[in-house]
């Protein structure tokens, strides 16, 4: 078959040969390719791209796709660099999607990844392929120059050359396009505190800042979901900019007084912004010195637009997740108490995406580790509890009974967040048919709730506390579910009975 397809390379002059040669090369397997591969007379290939026949660069896509797949990255750097940098300026689409993504397969390997650093009009070409109407083409270009600027001398060469300039160019053609690139910049800038000083150097990231502080509230919109990533690595850096004073003055503008409706579209993510930034941070620090921000996150949880209360839900799920956070709650007295009420009626009521997102937020505030549990937190665990239902132990029952998994499974999180504190288990105790509820496998509807139940009495086996609360009989029962383990099933026995068929 390889000598085969050595002849039909050879003799290649029109569409007939292609198609016998596309056969062939799809029967070969790539293993049995990649030993041949290397030396075969490609360049044909190559040239045959220059045609307006569709079908002709097709099949040349086609076989060159499986050619190029078979040969080492660094074989491609050395031998095929500039058929693939005229193959991303083709008109034709298929050309360019397949040239890009050899790139990506040469970026991807160090050593290959040299060749190109070393030559600037190379990385020119993938910086310009940004701009490309094709969006698959654009985004592997940027996925490309990502991995580049994993090195400190790919560092160097984006941002410390001539190329920097290139890429403001290929800024200055649209707004897409710059969004684009300001894609880029974040994510370059999120990789560590080292390439986020490159970024800031560079000036574009304080373009990006300069749209989210200016009048154009769409692009502060479009631009802050990008923004809030760049948190988890280099906060410091970005507040020593001044961006983070930036979004609070946002923020608080929009608390301090009724804000036109356009204001939705960007709130959401602002509030995201700071939320990511207290975990990264302290959560007592940012609420303190941005106050806005805790008082837009109850608002939105406490008014009518979806959207908000589910971004709301979301960030006091993760600002009560750790202890400073629930005390910076806590701090708020009688407003979060009232927030609590609303995340139980929509844990209740609301549509099911909204439930989910409000059940784990509650799981999340709720969750004390044992050495955690003071007397203090677990007074206020149990006092926000009661505060989420007039009758919240029944609440929760009736949602994890319901025949949807998910809305089960998130129910019992919420079991197991207070199945480890005192006041927890002695409610499910007095609760009537709440332990039978816990060791009935027969209500969990797939492996996933199945799972969560098993969480559930796991947590309540371990306690200190669960044989003096539960009592021994109901201990004994739990310890039983545990050891059998979340997929036991009761053998049932036959009796066979003489003269039965």
């Amino acid at each position: 078959m390889a000598t085969s397809i050595e002849e039909l390379l050879f003799e290649i002059s029109g569409l007939e040969e292609l198609n016998s040669l596309k056969t062939a090369v799809l029967a070969v397997p790539l293993s049995t390719l990649k030993e041949r591969t290397p030396g075969l007379r490609l360049g044909v290939l190559f040239s045959l791209l220059n045609t307006n026949d569709r079908e002709q660069i097709n099949l040349c896509v086609s076989i060159l796709d499986r050619f190029l797949q078979a040969l080492e990255p660094m074989y491609l750097a050395q031998n095929f660099r500039e058929e693939l940098q005229r193959g991303l300026f083709h008109p034709d689409d298929s050309v360019k999607t397949l040239a890009i993504s050899q790139v990506g397969r040469i970026v991807d390997n160090s050593e290959a990844m040299t060749a190109v650093l070393n030559n600037p009009e190379f990385l020119r070409q993938i910086i310009q392929c940004i701009g490309d109407e094709k969006i698959s083409v654009a985004k592997e270009a940027i996925k490309s120059l990502s991995k580049i600027a994993q090195t400190k001398a790919g560092l160097e060469v984006l941002f410390m050359s001539n190329l920097l300039q290139d890429l403001k160019d290929v800024m200055a053609k649209s707004d897409i396009i710059r969004y684009r690139v300001y894609e880029l910049i974040v994510e370059i800038s999120s990789m560590s505190p080292i390439s986020l000083g490159y970024c800031i150097n560079s000036g574009v990231l304080s373009q990006l800042i300069g749209e989210l502080t200016g009048d154009d509230i769409l692009v502060r919109k479009t631009k802050t979901d990008e923004q809030y990533s760049i948190l988890y690595t280099g906060q410091q850096s970005l507040s020593q900019k001044g961006i983070f004073t930036s979004c609070f003055h946002i923020l608080g503008g929009a608390v301090l007084s009724p804000p036109p409706l356009i204001f939705n579209f960007y709130i959401p993510s602002l509030v995201k912004f700071f939320g990511n930034l207290a975990v990264v941070d302290s959560p007592q620090y940012i609420c303190e010195q941005y106050p806005a921000f805790v008082e837009k996150v109850f608002e939105m949880a406490e008014g009518q637009d979806q959207t908000m209360i589910g971004v709301a839900l979301d960030t006091l799920g993760v600002l009560g997740s750790n202890i400073e956070g629930k005390q910076v709650l806590q701090k708020t007295g009688g407003k979060f108490q009232s927030v609590l009420k609303k995340m139980g009626h929509v844990a209740k009521s609301a549509p099911t995406d909204l439930r989910l997102r409000s059940l784990d937020a509650i799981a999340s505030i709720l969750s004390l580790l044992p050495d955690q549990q003071t007397e203090d937190l677990l007074g206020m665990t149990e006092s926000w509890f009661n505060s989420l239902s007039s009758k919240p132990m029944e609440l929760f029952q009736s949602i994890s009974t319901q025949p949807f998994p998910e809305l089960h499974c998130s129910a019992l999180k919420v079991f197991i967040a207070i199945a480890s504190q005192t006041w927890g288990q002695k409610l499910m105790i007095n609760t009537p048919g709440f332990v039978e509820y816990v060791v009935d496998r027969s209500v969990d509807p797939d492996k996933d709730s199945k799972d969560a139940k098993f969480e559930l009495v796991k947590t309540l086996v371990n306690s200190k506390t669960i044989a003096e609360v539960f009592g021994n009989q109901h201990y004994l029962r739990l310890r039983s579910y545990l050891r059998e383990g979340p997929y036991y099933i009761k053998a049932v026995s036959t009796v066979a009975v003489e003269g039965a068929e």
